[in-house]
C-alpha cells in the first residue's frame, strides 16, 4: 500500500471498515481489496474527476453472484451434492473473463478475491476483457475419469445460462485443465446447439490455443528475465525453488530449465521434493505423466527418483537465488520470506494470484540486497 495523507489514511480506514462489515467472514477477498485500496484513494484524491463518484464503493461490489447445486451421481450409484459459484465482478471494458476452481477450499471469499483481481489482470493486457472467477466445493483428486465427467456435466447444466462469446468466458483454473474444460465445453454445446468459444483452455483440436497451457508459466520466467536485466543478470546458472506441480509450476520449471536455471524443488498439496543436484528435462517429463496422466503425488516421483521428500512442506527452506511462488493463494508468509532471505534467496516472482500473505513483502523488500525490490507480481 502506497503512503496515505492522514486525510486519505482517514477516508481509506473509513472505507475498509464500512466493507468489512459487508463482508463478514471473508478475509481472502478484504486482503485483496485492502492492497488495492490503497493506492485507489490517492489516486481518486490526485484526480478531481474522480471525486464523489464512489469509485472505491462501486468497484468492490460484484455485479452478480450465482450459487447454485451441482448434484451428480459417483460410480457407486450414489447421489453427491456440492456447491458451484460464478462470481460476475465488473464487465466495464468486455465481457467477464476468469478461470473456474475445483477444490474443496472454494467459497465466495476466494473466489470474490480471484475475480476482483481479475478485473485488474484484464485490464492490464489492454483486451477489452471483464473480470470474473468461478468454481465449486468439488474435489477432483481421486475420482474416475466418469466421475470428473459427470460433475463437470452436471455444472455446466446451470453454469451455462450464465455465461456465452459475449456475456462471460470462464477458463481452467485449480483442478480445472483441459480434460475438465473439454467435458464442460461438450455439455454446453448440446445445450446450446452452437460451436463458440464460450471457455478458453480447450484442446487444440476442439478449438483451442496453441501455447495455452505454457502461457502462465512460460511468462512468469520471461517475467524473471526482464527482472535480472535490471540488475545485470541472467536466469543461468541460478538456483530455482518452485512451489507447486501443476500447470504454472510445471511450464514453469520447463522453461527455467530452457533458460539454464537449476530447479531444485516442486510441491503439491502433500509436501515437497528436493533434488539436491537439480531437476532434468527428462525427470520433469515425468513429473507431468505423474500429475497430468496418472493424477498421482510427487512422492511417487520422489521414491522413483530417490530424492529427499519433505511431507506437508513447502519448498521455502531450501537454500536458492530465486523462489517462485505458483500453487495457490496466501502460500508465502512472513516467517517463510525471512527463512528464503537467510538461506541466500535474492528474488521472488509470483504466478499465481496474491501467492503471498500481506506480511510476506515487508522481509522481503526491506532486505532486498539491490535498490530493486526482489519481490515482484507476474500473475499473467
Amino acid at each position: 500500500m502506497s503512503a496515505l495523507a492522514p486525510a486519505q489514511e482517514l477516508q481509506f480506514t473509513e472505507f475498509m471498515e464500512y466493507l468489512e462489515q459487508k463482508n463478514p467472514h471473508q478475509p481472502e477477498f478484504l486482503q485483496a481489496v485492502r492492497e488495492v485500496a490503497g493506492y485507489v484513494v490517492p489516486f481518486i484524491a490526485s484526480h478531481p474527476k474522480y471525486q464523489g463518484k464512489s469509485i472505491l464503493y462501486q468497484l468492490t461490489e460484484p455485479d452478480r453472484i450465482v450459487q447454485f447445486r451441482v448434484t451428480w451421481v459417483d460410480d457407486q450409484g450414489r447421489v453427491q451434492v456440492n456447491r458451484g459459484y460464478r462470481v460476475q465482478f465488473n464487465n466495464t471494458i468486455g465481457p467477464y473473463k476468469g478461470g473456474l476452481r475445483f477444490h474443496p477450499s472454494v467459497n465466495a471469499s476466494i473466489l470474490k478475491f480471484l475475480a476482483f483481481e481479475q478485473i485488474f489482470k484484464n485490464s492490464l493486457t489492454g483486451l477489452p476483457l471483464g473480470g470474473g472467477k468461478g468454481g465449486a466445493d468439488f474435489n477432483p483428486k481421486g475420482k474416475t475419469d466418469t466421475e470428473i465427467m459427470r460433475f463437470c456435466q452436471a455444472f455446466m447444466l446451470e453454469l451455462a445460462r450464465h455465461v456465452g462469446p459475449h456475456t462471460d468466458v470462464p477458463a481452467g483454473d485449480i483442478g480445472v485443465g483441459q480434460r475438465e474444460v473439454g467435458y464442460m465445453f461438450g455439455m454446453y454445446r448440446k445445450l446450446r446447439n452452437e460451436h463458440t468459444g464460450v471457455i478458453t483452455g480447450k484442446g487444440i483440436s476442439y478449438g483451442g490455443s496453441k501455447l495455452r497451457p505454457e502461457a502462465t508459466g512460460y511468462g512468469l520466467l520471461f517475467f524473471v528475465e526482464e527482472m535480472l536485466k535490471e540488475i545485470n543478470e541472467i536466469l543461468a546458472g541460478k538456483k530455482v525453488v518452485i512451489s507447486g506441480a501443476g500447470n504454472v509450476a510445471q511450464y514453469a520449471a520447463e522453461k527455467t530449465l530452457q533458460m539454464g536455471g537449476i530447479v531444485l524443488a516442486l510441491s503439491d498439496s502433500k509436501g515437497a521434493v528436493y533434488a539436491k543436484e537439480g531437476i532434468t528435462e527428462e525427470m520433469l517429463a515425468r513429473v507431468m505423466h505423474i500429475k497430468n496422466v496418472e493424477r498421482g503425488s510427487l512422492k511417487t516421483f520422489a521414491d522413483e527418483y530417490k530424492l529427499l521428500y519433505m511431507p506437508a512442506e513447502r519448498p521455502w527452506s531450501i537454500p536458492c537465488d530465486i523462489a517462485l511462488p505458483c500453487a495457490t493463494q496466501n502460500e508465502l508468509n512472513e516467517q517463510e520470506a525471512k527463512q528464503l532471505i537467510a538461506n541466500g534467496c535474492k528474488h521472488v516472482a509470483e504466478g499465481p494470484n496474491t501467492p503471498s500473505t500481506a506480511q510476506a513483502p515487508l522481509p522481503l523488500t526491506t532486505h532486498a540486497p539491490h535498490k530493486h525490490p526482489p519481490t515482484t507480481r507476474h500473475n499473467p
